[in-house]
């Protein structure tokens, strides 16, 4: 059976929310589980050896050697990729996995960019995280962007063949935070229509400049002029606090809490979804989509592209 390749990203949450639900789906004799847990501790190690939270005792080749098994066709492989800091020229990264399923067998093929990989129709599927998608590509309107549900119906078909399939659930939400001197006494709820009404600074993280622009709407910003946290800064929230008003990531708001902010309106959902291009899509690889998406588990699937 001829296995289908997913382009997914090398590291972090969402590589840790695909590989959980293709484990989930995996044979009962693939050892899947296992292999997922696998590739996040060797991941979370490297990670802390790159940041100089541990030591390893041995070279990175070394290492790199020692996780790989070339004779099982199953299991993890990794490879190395050149850190631009200082003192850390390599830095292990995932490569791939195969899964069998009862779709066939699935190779997960890490990528730095995955979205991208599928724009360039390289993959038929591939996971991301949803912000990619309105970093890159959707419509820029006066009326604010909610759900991932219409991100499809802002993307323009010219541009690219990429569209959301449907989300897994590991839902984080761009969030709009403030001061209580920012807000005032008058009690305002802390939404949209607040950005709307205000003159001057919101405090983003520079790549999120498009995204929050796509999700306030561009009628809100217009008395709105960006700024962003200084290189110095190791808290976005204590940079929105001396701003005033700004947005971020958000999961319980407790460290926007103890930055002395309120939190506002959960302006859009941060998920990993999973991408399709429709020109490269085949049979097998519609049949691993349904497989992997469960619109029981997330209100934020998106309907199916013409």
């Amino acid at each position: 059976m001829t296995t289908v390749q997913v382009a997914v990203p090398r590291k972090g949450r969402p590589l840790e929310a695909v590989l959980e639900r293709v484990a989930h789906h995996a044979g009962p004799a693939a050892d899947a589980t296992e292999r997922a847990d696998e590739v996040v501790s060797t991941l979370r190690f490297e990670k802390a050896v790159t940041k100089r939270d541990r030591t390893a005792d041995r070279s990175v080749y070394e290492r790199l050697a020692d996780y790989s098994d070339p004779s099982d066709p199953y299991a993890p492989e990794f490879t190395l990729f050149r850190d631009a800091r200082d003192g850390f020229p390599r830095r292990v990264a995932f490569d791939s996995l195969t899964v069998p399923t009862e779709a066939g067998d699935v190779q997960l093929v890490g990528r730095e960019e995955p979205f991208r990989a599928l724009r360039k129709h390289e993959f038929a599927l591939g996971f991301d995280s949803a912000d990619l998608v309105l970093e890159e590509v959707v419509e820029l309107r006066p009326e604010p962007l909610a759900t991932l549900a219409d991100v499809n119906e802002r993307i323009d078909p010219r541009d690219t063949d990429v569209r959301v399939a449907g989300g897994l659930g590991d839902t984080v939400y761009h969030t709009l935070l403030a001061t209580p001197e920012t807000r005032g006494d008058g009690g305002r709820p802390l939404d949209r229509s607040f950005v709307a009404g205000h003159e001057g600074d919101l405090c983003i993280s520079p790549r999120y400049e498009r995204l929050v622009e796509a999700v306030i709407g561009t009628d809100a910003l217009d008395d709105i002029t960006f700024c962003y946290p200084g290189e110095d800064v190791d808290e976005e929230e204590a940079a929105i606090a001396e701003a005033g008003l700004g947005v971020y990531l958000t999961v319980t708001g407790s460290t926007a809490r103890d930055n002395g902010l309120l939190v506002g309106e959960q302006l859009f959902p941060s998920e990993t979804v999973l991408l399709e291009n429709v020109h490269e899509m085949d049979e097998r690889a519609a049949a691993l989509a349904e497989l992997l998406i469960d619109e029981s588990e997330t209100e934020l699937v998106a309907p199916a592209s013409d």
